[in-house]
């Protein structure tokens, strides 16, 4: 674990708790209908990868895929979990901050600072995503006794049962077709995963090559950390007050040199892809075992846009999840665009290698990609 001038400097056994004490109580539910939910959301992730299969074409008949565990957790255990992954993915950064610490004004102040003020920053942030994230297929999630993972050590598909019951109770959908779709969303990430056996060390090298360019002053890491945990507490900027005209910089800006914005754009493309292809997949299998799956989606869409009000705004920007919402909508255009031109298994070039995958640029001009891709492969 990292440390600066003996004291760690991420408390992470502190942010589970702070996080875990912090986090809004879910739905009001009966240890009844509890376990009903938990049992309905096993059966629904276990039906949705013959479905997903089908739909996409990714796994050849009579293959057997990597094997990855789904679990059903609370708001604590997602946590827990999403700590151990954080955990191992910052261990590169946190190590090459706490190197330059030595001989200058941030690591000194860092010192006094001190991993528990970190710790409760962090588990102030994770309360706040705690209540909101309704699945998640963990792809580099270190195994632990109470949260296994696949057996190579990494891959294991969360679905977060009191987030679920909340939100099909606050759009007022049928309960049964809303976890199925929820559940058909998580279960293509997971295809996406275990079908294409070379994207998870694609995407590990590249997060790992965008951490390695890291060039972040510890101080100015921690205070970008600490305006979010303002935020939540109401102690941010006053009521009234203009940003700096760019409408607010996310963390994720503060780590950004010139090589890192590279590294960045690829990023966007894959995960513009990865969550495009999920939201279009979670509605083309949708109209044939969801019935009501054009009445979820407008709702949750709306939902999705508008957000829970001024503050949740203002968090989504800070946390950079403007950005994934706006990597659903581009990524689902993207898909939908090149099905309708050469059909699905024209689409499935996308995961021959790391050099099918679109750009950032090509995302947004869906075209570009096909004449790439395929009037390459045709000559």
């Amino acid at each position: 674990m990292t440390s600066i001038g003996g004291a760690e400097m991420v408390d992470w056994n502190l942010a589970v708790a702070t996080a875990t004490r912090l986090v809004r109580p879910g739905p009001e539910i009966s240890r009844e209908e509890a376990r009903v939910v938990v049992a309905e959301l096993r059966r629904h992730a276990k039906a949705s990868e013959e479905h997903v299969r089908a739909f996409t074409r990714m796994i050849p008949e009579g293959t057997e895929p990597e094997d990855t565990p789904v679990l059903v957790v609370d708001r604590a255990g997602w946590i827990r979990a999403n700590v151990a992954g954080f955990r191992e993915l910052l261990r590169p950064l946190l190590a090459k901050m706490e190197s330059r610490r030595s001989g200058g004004p941030g690591g000194a102040v860092l010192g006094a600072v001190g991993g528990k003020v970190t710790g409760v920053e962090l588990g102030m942030l994770l309360s706040f995503l705690a209540s909101r994230i309704l699945g998640q297929y963990e792809t580099f999630a270190p195994a632990t006794r109470e949260l296994p993972g696949s057996a190579d050590g990494g891959g294991r598909l969360l679905l977060v049962a009191p987030n679920i019951v909340h939100v099909e109770r606050e759009l007022d959908v049928d309960p049964h077709d809303f976890r199925l779709w929820v559940a058909l969303h998580e279960e293509t990430h997971r295809t996406q995963f275990t079908g294409v056996p070379w994207l998870r060390d694609h995407l590990q090298g590249e997060i790992q090559t965008f951490l390695d360019e890291t060039d972040v002053d510890p101080m100015t890491f921690l205070e970008r950390l600490r305006e979010a945990a303002q935020s939540l507490s109401g102690t941010g900027r006053p009521e009234g007050e203009r940003d700096d005209g760019d409408g607010g910089r996310s963390l994720v800006d503060v780590v950004q040199t010139p090589a890192q914005r590279e590294v960045l754009g690829r990023l966007t493309a894959v995960m513009s892809l990865l969550e495009g292809h999920a939201d279009f997949v979670m509605d083309g299998v949708g109209p044939e075992v969801v019935g009501s799956v054009a009445e979820i989606r407008e709702k949750f869409q709306k939902r999705r846009a508008q957000g829970a009000g001024r503050l949740d705004q203002a968090l989504r920007k800070l946390l950079g999840l403007d950005a994934k919402l706006r990597q659903y909508k581009d990524g689902e255009k993207f898909v939908r665009s090149v099905v309708e031109e050469v059909g699905m298994d024209g689409f499935n070039r996308v995961w021959t290698s790391p050099n099918t995958l679109p750009t950032k640029a090509e995302i947004a001009k869906p075209a570009e990609w096909v004449a790439r891709v395929h009037r390459t492969a045709e000559s």
